[in-house]
C-alpha cells in the first residue's frame, strides 16, 4: 500500500484510509492507485470480512477529484479504469461501509455512494459539485434508487451541499453519531456483520440489489440461485446446531 491509502485489519474488519489530509483527501493519481490496491488486497483477505472506507483528518472524507490534476493534465472522458468502482469494475462480495467524516464532495459523494451503507460523523456534509466545474456524473445513476427521484435531482441540479442530518432522512446515511464516536461505531456496525454468516452475508447484498435490475417474478428467481448454495452449505446445518448447543456458532464459509 502507498501512504497515500492505509490499510490494516482489526477483528475482522478492514479500514481502507484515504491519507491525504492536507490536500482533503482529494483523488489524486497516487490516491486511486491507492485505492485499487485495498480493494484487491480487501477481495484477497480472508482474514478482512468487512470494508470500511473513511478519510484521515476531520476536514474531509473526500473532497473529490484533484482540479489541479485534471487541469494539468486535460482530463476529458474518464477511463473505465480510472478508480475503483464497487460492481461496476470490480466486484466487492464483502459488504463495505462508507465512514464519512467532513466533506463527502464529488468523487467523495461517489464513494459514500457505492459503499453497501453509510455512517456520517454530524460534521458531515455531501455534495454532486460537478455542475459547478463542468464535470460529469454518470457514476450518479443509481442515486434515484437509493434516494427519492426529485431529492436526487436537486442534487444534481444545484451542486449545493447538505448535512449529515438531511442525508439520513433521505436514506442516504444509514445513522449519524458524533464526529469522536465515528470510528467506534464504523467498527462496531462493521463487527457485528463481520459475526454473521459469511455466505449468507454475501448472498443478502446480493439480494438488495436484485429489484433494481429485474422484474419482481425475475428477481425471485434469481434470489432462489442466490441461495440454494446457502441452504445447502455446512453453515446453514452449523447455525441451527450452535442453536441447540447453546453456543456460539463456528462458520466456516462453505
Amino acid at each position: 500500500m502507498s501512504e497515500v491509502v492505509l490499510y490494516e485489519v482489526t477483528d475482522g474488519v478492514a479500514w481502507l484510509t484515504i491519507n491525504r489530509p492536507e490536500a482533503r483527501n482529494a483523488l489524486s493519481k497516487a490516491v486511486r492507485d491507492g485505492l485499487w490496491d485495498g480493494v484487491r488486497r480487501f477481495n484477497a483477505d480472508d482474514e478482512a470480512k468487512v470494508l470500511v472506507l473513511t478519510g484521515a483528518g476531520t476536514k474531509a472524507f473526500c473532497a473529490g477529484g484533484d482540479l489541479k490534476e485534471m487541469a494539468d493534465t486535460r482530463l476529458q472522458v474518464l477511463p473505465p479504469d480510472f478508480m475503483p468502482l464497487f460492481g461496476r469494475n470490480i466486484d466487492v462480495p464483502k459488504p463495505t461501509i462508507a465512514a464519512v467524516n467532513g466533506l463527502a464532495f464529488a468523487g467523495g459523494f461517489l464513494l459514500a455512494q457505492q459503499c453497501d451503507l453509510c455512517i456520517a460523523a454530524e460534521s458531515a456534509r455531501f455534495a454532486i459539485t460537478e455542475v459547478k466545474v463542468g464535470r460529469g456524473t454518470p457514476w450518479a445513476v443509481p442515486l434515484p434508487w437509493l434516494i427519492p427521484p426529485r431529492a436526487a435531482m436537486e442534487l444534481l441540479l444545484t451542486g449545493d451541499p447538505i448535512d449529515a442530518a438531511r442525508a439520513e432522512r433521505l436514506g442516504l446515511v444509514n445513522r449519524v453519531v458524533p464526529d469522536h464516536l465515528l470510528r467506534d461505531a464504523g467498527q462496531e456496525l462493521a463487527r457485528r456483520i463481520a459475526g454473521n454468516a459469511p455466505l449468507s452475508v454475501r448472498a443478502a447484498k446480493q439480494t438488495v440489489r436484485l429489484i433494481a435490475d429485474h422484474p419482481l417474478s425475475a428477481a425471485y428467481d434469481e434470489a432462489d440461485r442466490i441461495w440454494a448454495p446457502v441452504y445447502l452449505s455446512e453453515d446453514a446445518q452449523e447455525g441451527p446446531a450452535a442453536f441447540r448447543d447453546k453456543r456460539p456458532p463456528a462458520w466456516k464459509g462453505r
